[in-house]
């Protein structure tokens, strides 16, 4: 029988809020896979858009900027929201994990209350043309992924304020602001082909 050969690891800590997480570099792969669903879906925007003379076609509006330009605001600051509650994660602060997932989560949602009042102000839906099935794929999408993370937000905050906060919840405070930086971060392109790529590379 040949020996076998065994790594001993009871020393090891059986949590870890920082980037040697497993679960940390779970949820960045993750990011990962949905960072390039979103990137094809941009490329498909603009693979659609060499199929037709006017982007957007004609009788569709050019969709607002101005709304969902001051709603990278809220966004931004819920970012900060997110980092407060993360690094009192890795303090032990529970007061301070509190501050900055209530934070993050009603700044998150002015930001998704914007949105939807943005939607509501567009004349074209996700059968209208081609147009308009990128725009809402995209749109929709994002949407959903953002309104799941604010539940497991709120999920959070509602287990801190009945008191558990042990080293499993504060690493999933700490893997929840990954989720929620990639998010704010990936609209930004988003962000910039849905609202002004029409005004870039549409026809006049």
């Amino acid at each position: 029988m040949n020996p076998s050969h065994t790594i001993n690891v009871s020393n090891l800590p059986p949590y870890s809020i920082s980037n040697r997480s497993l679960l940390w570099w779970g949820q960045v792969l993750m990011a990962t896979i949905e960072c390039v669903m979103f990137l094809m879906l941009i490329a498909m925007y603009f693979y659609l858009r060499l199929s037709v003379d006017m982007w957007p076609p004609a009788g569709t509006q050019l969709p607002h900027v101005t709304v969902p330009s001051i709603a990278l605001i809220p966004l931004a600051l819920s970012c900060l929201g997110a980092y407060w509650a993360s690094e009192g994660a890795k303090k032990n602060s529970r007061r301070d994990i509190l501050v900055g997932l209530i934070a993050n989560v009603v700044l998150g949602w002015l930001f998704i209350i914007l949105r939807f009042g943005e939607m509501r102000e567009l004349n074209f839906g996700w059968s209208t043309d081609v147009h308009g099935s990128i725009f809402w794929a995209i749109l929709f999408l994002h949407t959903v992924d953002m309104i799941a993370d604010l539940m497991f937000t709120v999920v959070l905050i509602i287990i801190f304020a009945v008191g558990y906060y042990g080293e499993r919840q504060r690493t999933g405070v700490h893997v929840d602001s990954v989720v929620w930086y990639f998010l704010a971060l990936i609209w930004l392109p988003l962000y910039v082909v849905l609202y002004w790529g029409p005004r870039i590379v549409g026809a006049p």
